[in-house]
């Protein structure tokens, strides 16, 4: 992806030389680490809930993490702090994107969110985060959080190497704020408990892999608006995309699949519809709750 050089978004709080302890659960946050432990919960027939907050550190009160809102600051590592250079472009990015297609398509300003970049743990308005989290979107505070190891996860652990792999995810994560400012997030969660669970799970799906398919739409806008793909970009992408399906992922943590636990969809699933979005770029096509099939 050609970033460099580019306006980084202000809309930064770089926490990577802070930190803090526990955090109380208010809200729900969507991330891959917390993928692993709602199958496993749903899979032994527990309460998701239950154990996350057992993965989260329980209850207790959290000490007020260091905040920095002016951009990524240097902490003598290199490699991490270009990569909070880049993470802080594709914001920028989707900023200008979002900001020119939200009043255009919902009549209303696009409200930008925050990007929290920390190392190791910090808390967030949905609770105590972690590394083993990733990347995650938090609507209780409207921010996105990231530990910037996850690049090395994409490459080692899901095989999803290079820069746009980052920038899908990034821009996956954007996806879910776009829904909580068009009240989907919330609708959706109105729905918890008071659903079947296979129904909600359903419901799930859809609202994951609308977001896959508002990366693709940023991809498409943003390269006519920047010509930021370099060849292989999209194939990062999609690859991303399909290692953080359902089926990869618990083939990889338990050796089958159990469909009707799915929560992000499949790997087929979420690399299309991505390809919907970057192909298209037209927001009219991306209605997934409306699909029949997925």
């Amino acid at each position: 992806m050609r970033w460099q050089g580019r306006k980084k978004s202000s809309n930064v709080e770089d926490r990577r030389g802070g930190g803090s302890s526990t955090g109380r659960k208010v809200g729900g946050s969507f991330g891959i680490g917390t993928i692993l432990i709602i199958i496993f919960a749903l899979i032994m027939g527990k309460n998701p809930a239950d154990l996350l907050q057992i993965f989260n550190g329980g209850g207790g009160m959290a000490s007020t993490p260091t905040e920095r809102t002016n951009g990524p600051v240097s902490t003598g590592n290199a490699a991490e702090d270009e990569l909070a250079e880049f993470v802080s472009v594709v914001l920028q990015d989707t900023e200008d994107v979002w900001s020119d297609l939200f009043p255009k398509q919902f009549g209303k300003p696009y409200q930008k969110p925050t990007l929290v970049l920390f190392r190791g743990e910090t808390v967030s308005g949905c609770g105590r985060a972690n590394a083993g989290t990733g990347p995650f979107y938090c609507p209780a505070d409207q921010k996105l959080y990231i530990d910037l190891s996850f690049y090395n996860t994409l490459k080692n652990r899901f095989k999803a190497p290079g820069d746009f792999a980052m920038a899908y995810v990034l821009a996956h994560e954007v996806g879910h704020h776009v829904q909580f400012l068009l009240g989907l997030t919330q609708q959706v969660d109105r729905l918890r408990g008071r659903v079947p669970q296979a129904e909600y799970n359903d419901k799930s799906v859809r609202l994951e892999l609308m977001a896959d398919f508002f990366a693709g739409i940023w991809a498409h806008h943003g390269q006519k608006k920047r010509n930021f793909l370099e060849e292989g970009d999209i194939e990062e992408a999609i690859r991303a995309a399909g290692a953080v399906g359902d089926d990869n992922i618990q083939m990889q943590s338990q050796g089958y699949v159990v469909p009707e636990s799915f929560t992000h969809g499949t790997t087929e699933q979420r690399q299309r519809w991505f390809a919907k979005g970057l192909k298209t770029g037209d927001l009219g096509q991306g209605d997934t709750f409306a699909a029949n099939p997925l």
